[in-house]
């Protein structure tokens, strides 16, 4: 006969009420948290949606007024503070987790959310645009994160682990039409270096994910939505036969961020409205 084995559970908290039960298990209020390439398209989503959230939030962007009109936008719902920075080199990225520094002593959301793309024909596609955009968009999520690692740890307990999201794109899930060869490694490439990282960093309580965006309006996707005409074209192809929203990706963020999201690590979650699942 075999003996059943009871494994131990965590205890509930029976203390909470209805009322705060939503805030606890969602909530964010007063984490500290650092998104780069804040100052427009999914970045300046996801700080939004954290500002409104309670969070305290800085943006880094390497442009000084996107920096400033963005921290003049979102003040209005809570705190937010712009670090302008270019963390494009390694120096950058030491750089900016300096200047943090300088504000707070703790990180308890870090969303790795700067990069650019660069579409050239095969037969053309350069080495400068090879090492563009995997200097940005794969090797700086790895060196700032290394770099604000004292930051995360100290603020990471096991029973409010920090977060670390690196956000990529479904274009590094399955093949597209845009040509963007060095993109596509450098996002399939985060993907894989959030689970690495999210094994590495499982004992100091820090959960590391990947959130793959799919069609979002931002500066990448412009000349998709250029006149009215190729956005109704364009959104016609899509499942949801709508563009994501400001809720939808940050939403997401603040899921992986929260307790409610304290159980997930090294995942490569799709935001895309079903375009990787059911298409």
């Amino acid at each position: 006969m075999h003996r059943l084995q009871c494994h131990h559970t965590p205890e509930r908290d029976t203390s909470m009420t209805d009322s705060n039960f939503y805030e606890h298990v969602f909530g964010v209020r007063d984490k500290v948290a650092l998104v780069t390439g804040g100052t427009r398209g999914i970045g300046f989503m996801i700080a939004e949606g954290l500002v409104r959230a309670g969070a305290r939030v800085y943006v880094a962007s390497r442009k000084v007024d996107a920096c400033r009109t963005t921290e003049e936008e979102l003040m209005k719902f809570g705190f937010c503070r712009a670090l302008p920075s270019d963390i494009s080199t390694i120096e950058g990225c030491k750089a900016l987790a300096e200047e943090l520094r300088l504000h707070e002593q703790q990180l308890h959301i870090l969303v790795n959310n700067a990069g650019v793309t660069w579409s050239m024909d095969i037969d053309e596609f350069t080495e400068k645009a090879w090492d563009k955009i995997m200097d940005l968009d794969a090797k700086s999520p790895f060196f700032l994160t290394q770099a604000l690692l004292p930051e995360l740890r100290r603020a990471a307990t096991s029973q409010d682990r920090a977060s670390i999201v690196n956000i990529t794109s479904v274009n590094g899930l399955k093949p597209g039409g845009l040509r963007n060869y060095s993109y596509v490694v450098a996002k399939a490439g985060l993907g894989q270096l959030s689970a690495q990282m999210a094994r590495d960093l499982m004992a100091d309580h820090i959960n590391v994910n990947a959130i793959a965006p799919g069609p979002f309006k931002s500066k990448m996707t412009a000349p998709m939505f250029a006149t009215e005409e190729q956005d109704r074209q364009v959104t016609a192809g899509f499942p949801m036969k709508r563009w994501g929203a400001m809720e939808d990706i940050a939403g997401l963020t603040i899921f992986l961020s929260s307790k409610a999201g304290s159980y997930v690590t090294g995942m490569t979650i799709p935001c895309d409205g079903g375009a990787t699942t059911t298409t």
